[in-house]
């Protein structure tokens, strides 16, 4: 096993694997970035479509996207508990074809998704000191955010999975304090225009598809724990119960905060993308809270944006591991450090995410869905395949209903992203519509499997290497 040839390297006996990995909170929090970060990111949906249509899509959207997502990793995650996560259940379904396809969507998807991080991260840091981001200094902060969190990686899993939970701790604790201003002064203020009736305000130019895609964008990446497998302990007993936790922390920190600007009548149409900051002072008033709240929200806001960066190069870099291991990316691939981290993938992938910076915030998010929506759908296909095909397989949690049950969880997340292709159809990058580039990416791991298997060759691991059998 992968975790077992982590505990020698060069012949020298290294930290106990279970002491490297992850237990189920550090899991909870990895995977609370990974798909969220806290309220930072939904400001657009509420400045698209008011606060009642805003609650409404935090509220239902998580019912047909989220719930049926995470019951799905909740089953494969456990039954397949393997370093590479998603890769491994659609190849065992579907066979070595789609399975490559299942990763090269993944890590293509990647590549738009990761650049939205660091660039959450300046925009935070602009409201904290202009200056600091004018002109290159924007990039340069996300380049820094970049490399910061390459060289996190390089100390582990379990660095990582501690380090979002104090993240976490730190980003949320001025929402708490929001919240609470919030509904005391929006019901009990005595706010002029303030009350339930506020979140029913419409707003002037209303955009719903914009806000239904910046939602499901705010939802997805529950499957990307699943590639950390082997460094997570007692995966079968700890995925379904991270994946039940993270969907209900998500869902809270998202709802709470809204609702309780939204009681105090602060007008729907001024959110935007760090906006946060602005509802702070407001709600902290003039005096030092609401300096104090509102700096406190833009330093979470650089967290969000470095944590989920941080958990996602952790999630992302563990595919082309597993790749290599195939023989399907070239060998080096596979080398780890002493913490069992495939370093050269790290380094590679990081490359690339900082080469998509540059790229706007409205076009990322429609590239990613397409990419990442089809990735979603083998991974629906593989869990009924291999419920017809191994009924035997051992699965430690099961999507209720039998066969049904696994066929009717897919169908929320297909609608859904049958929609946001509808949706992006306008979407430009390149000057060619955005569903054209996104499937010109798609249809280009076909080709780049076919090179793979002409190059094809076994690879040792490196525990072969020091003489260990696996």
């Amino acid at each position: 096993m992968w975790g077992e040839a982590l505990a020698m390297r060069d012949g020298r006996p290294a930290a106990s694997g279970r002491s490297r990995k992850m237990g189920l909170l550090a899991l909870v929090a990895a995977t609370y970035f990974m798909v969220s970060g806290g309220p930072y990111g939904i400001e657009d949906i509420l400045g698209n479509a008011g606060y009642g249509k805003a609650l409404i899509l935090l509220l239902l959207i998580p019912l047909v996207w989220s719930l049926p997502t995470s019951l799905m990793v909740g089953e494969l995650a456990s039954a397949l508990p393997k370093e590479g996560g998603y890769y491994w259940w659609v190849k065992r379904a579907l066979g070595g074809f789609w399975g490559f396809q299942e990763a090269w969507l993944s890590l293509a998807a990647s590549i738009f998704d990761m650049a939205i991080y660091p660039t959450i991260f300046v925009l935070y840091l602009t409201r904290l000191a202009p200056s600091w981001t004018a002109g290159g200094y924007g990039t340069l902060w996300a380049l820094a955010v970049v490399i910061v969190c390459a060289l996190w990686n390089l100390r582990g899993a379990r660095s990582v999975g501690d380090g979002s939970i104090g993240m976490f701790c730190l980003l949320i604790s001025p929402f708490v304090m929001i919240a609470i201003l919030g509904f005391w002064k929006g019901l009990f203020g005595g706010i002029a225009g303030s009350g339930l009736a506020a979140l029913s305000r419409p707003v002037e130019h209303p955009a719903l598809s914009g806000a239904i895609l910046v939602t499901l964008w705010n939802y997805m990446g529950w499957d990307n724990a699943s590639t950390v497998a082997q460094e997570v302990d007692n995966p079968q007993r700890n995925y379904p119960l991270a994946m039940i936790g993270a969907t209900t922390l998500v869902a809270l920190s998202y709802i709470i905060p809204l609702a309780a600007v939204g009681l105090t009548g602060m007008p729907a149409d001024t959110f935007s993308t760090g906006s946060w900051t602005d509802a702070a002072r407001s709600l902290g008033g003039p005096g030092i809270l609401g300096v104090a709240l509102a700096l406190a929200v833009v330093v979470g806001g650089m967290l969000n944006g470095a944590g989920i960066f941080n958990a996602l190069v952790m999630s992302y870099t563990r595919v082309p591991y597993a790749l290599a291991e195939e023989g399907l990316l070239p060998a080096v691939f596979t080398r780890i450090t002493a913490a069992g981290v495939p370093w050269v993938s790290v380094v590679c992938c990081c490359v690339a995410w900082a080469l998509a910076l540059r790229f706007s915030f409205e076009r990322l998010i429609s590239i990613d869905l397409v990419l990442y929506g089809a990735a979603l759908l083998l991974e629906f296909v593989a869990l009924v395949v291999l419920r017809v095909r191994e009924p035997e397989l051992h699965r430690p949690f099961r999507v209720p209903g039998g066969i049904p049950g696994a066929i009717a969880v897919g169908v929320g997340p297909a609608l859904l992203i049958a929609y946001s292709l509808w949706a992006a159809r306008e979407e430009k990058v390149a000057g060619i519509p955005a569903l054209i580039f996104a499937s010109l990416v798609g249809l280009a791991g076909a080709v780049i499997y076919a090179v793979a298997l002409r190059g094809r060759q076994p690879v040792a691991s490196p525990a072969n290497e020091a003489g260990r059998p696996i």
